[in-house]
């Protein structure tokens, strides 16, 4: 696989070859071989014909992740229509400026948002379409209505003898033609639409081919959300040129259902947001050596390999015991959590990128990554950090080149902010690079705290550490009068269980606190912890709107 590769035409390489290969099921529900869809595929591009939609025109997406979503995305981009991905996590009024923005003619949509949505609201769209069963709900075109009720009598028009293979043909796309226009979950306002071109999309596929090397016929579980880029670009759109079988768990992936589904599916790679990865070793891992004897053992050298070892195996065991690597991105990751990890040799790695880079700037394989790095710079990109000492002292971020998107969708002024005239995209990550070119985040621009004294302060290192802590569910560290306070959605469940009040809560909260400060900075003590009563409001990425808080 090659950067000079045509996306398109690894999708009909890999649909021929894998013909009557298993390609998507939805976990407990059916499977669709990879001759299943291409004949999807070639519905849609006659529903399409028929309905009018041309190269260019815009098609918006909006469900749980399933296979007849990604069978949907595969038919409008190889159709060359433009694909609008939308979070189904995003509010209705969201969902409808997206629809709206983008000037998409057509909404497929999963059963479990629709009845949320006002089509009122989305009065250019000329039809929508439910993912489920591809029922049409709503039409304004005649055209769109004749092509749906006709479909299968069409098709059998222009295949009237078997759908073969070899009929599977696919035009062929331009390195800088848009592919993809996907939102930003933004933390304030409305989403602003990434416009993704081909070549970013075929550069990162490239990088990940490199770095994990799948074959055909191998299982990945899709759990990020198909809405967001990294688990669009990570699991399904490289998973399909590979031949690989995609297996999508149609619903939030907790612990128990991590458990049993990889049990059965036996993923080659797994791509997934921190949490995930945090909250199975906080419930299942680590009860098991964090007691005397668990940390005992752990440190005695005569015994110590052995026991990680068998930790080794159970963490895997719970994973599915068959992967290659746990690639973790989209947030910050526990340095605690990633210090048992490496304590252990669990084979995990960082991912770091954004929508804007398709989403890869920076990411290494798991036997290549330094502690708390995000590795180095992928494949096809270039990295810089914009301070006196990038080595010692942290600046912005800043990268260019193949994964950087064409700009954001009608709003010159957002892109002109974001590229500036030499073409380097201004990450809004404060970062060090060393001399090696492992790159290190320290936290957002924007979220840096600056004290009195002028210290600069980065919450989202203390939040790491005092998430990691008895009874704290999710924290935010916040400057007030000068002063630095921990907001602390506890975890309720954990501290009832063990007979706790709310005063018995409070005090085992300022004992963390007392912990905590042993290991800060004398400029970064925390000076109190406020109990919040509910979960702290994020965005579809899971991070925190912190702008509510300050």
């Amino acid at each position: 696989m090659e950067i000079q590769d045509s996306f398109i035409q690894l999708v009909e390489e890999s649909i021929r070859a894998n013909w009557d290969r298993d390609a998507l099921t939805d976990y407990k529900g059916a499977t669709l071989q990879y001759k299943d869809v291409a004949r999807k595929i070639e519905k849609m591009h006659i529903l399409f014909e028929h309905a009018g939609i041309r190269k260019g025109d815009k098609i918006a997406l909006c469900g749980r992740n399933s296979a007849n979503w990604t069978a949907t995305f595969l038919g409008i981009v190889t159709y060359g229509a433009v694909a609008v991905p939308i979070l189904h996590e995003f509010k209705a009024d969201n969902v409808h400026h997206i629809v709206n923005h983008s000037e998409a003619r057509m909404l497929f949509v999963g059963d479990q948002v629709w009845e949320e949505y006002n089509e009122a609201a989305m009065p250019n769209l000329e039809g929508i379409i439910e993912l489920k069963n591809f029922d049409l709900v709503v039409s304004r075109s005649e055209k769109l209505t004749y092509a749906r009720e006709h479909l299968n009598e069409e098709f059998g028009k222009k295949y009237p003898c078997r759908f073969r293979a070899e009929q599977v043909s696919y035009r062929r796309e331009e390195p800088e033609e848009l592919a993809v226009i996907n939102y930003t979950s933004g933390t304030t306002g409305y989403s602003k639409g990434v416009m993704l071109p081909y070549r970013s999309i075929i550069s990162n596929i490239v990088h990940i081919d490199q770095k994990v090397g799948l074959k055909a016929g191998d299982s990945i579980v899709s759990m990020l959300p198909l809405g967001h880029i990294f688990g669009l670009v990570f699991d399904f759109l490289y998973g399909i040129t590979k031949g690989a079988h995609l297996w999508f768990l149609t619903r939030m992936p907790s612990p128990k259902i991590i458990a049993e589904s990889f049990a059965v599916i036996r993923p080659r790679v797994i791509a997934c947001v921190p949490l995930i990865v945090e909250k199975i070793f906080k419930k299942n891992i680590l009860p098991k050596v964090d007691n005397k004897l668990g940390k005992l053992l752990l440190n005695l050298p005569i015994i110590s390999d052995k026991i990680k070892e068998q930790i080794r195996q159970q963490a895997m065991e719970v994973f599915g015991g068959n992967f290659i690597e746990i690639v973790i991105g989209g947030a910050p990751f526990n340095p605690e959590v990633e210090a048992f990890l490496r304590k252990i040799n669990f084979p995990y790695t960082i991912a770091y990128g954004m929508t804007e880079c398709a989403p890869l700037i920076c990411h290494s394989r798991w036997d290549e990554i330094l502690y708390t790095s995000c590795g180095k710079t992928v494949a096809n990109m270039e990295t810089k950090v914009i301070s006196e000492d990038p080595e010692r002292i942290p600046g912005e971020l800043v990268c260019r080149g193949m994964n950087v998107m064409l700009g954001y969708y009608k709003n010159e002024s957002a892109t002109a902010q974001t590229i500036d005239k030499d073409g380097w995209l201004h990450t809004g990550d404060m970062a060090i690079k060393d001399a090696n070119g492992n790159i290190f985040i320290k936290g957002r621009c924007k979220n840096m705290l600056l004290t009195a004294s002028g210290q600069n302060i980065y919450p989202e290192e203390i939040e790491a550490r005092l998430n990691n802590m008895p009874y704290v569910n999710e924290s935010l560290v916040i400057l007030k009068e000068n002063k630095l306070v921990a907001l602390v959605y506890p975890d309720n469940e954990d501290a009832f269980s063990q007979g706790m009040n709310k005063k018995q809560l409070e005090e085992a909260l300022e004992l963390n606190r007392i912990e905590l400060n042993k290991v800060l900075p004398a400029y970064s003590q925390i000076t109190q912890v406020k109990l919040y009563p509910e979960e702290f409001e994020k965005t579809a990425k899971k991070s925190i709107k912190r702008f509510l808080y300050q």
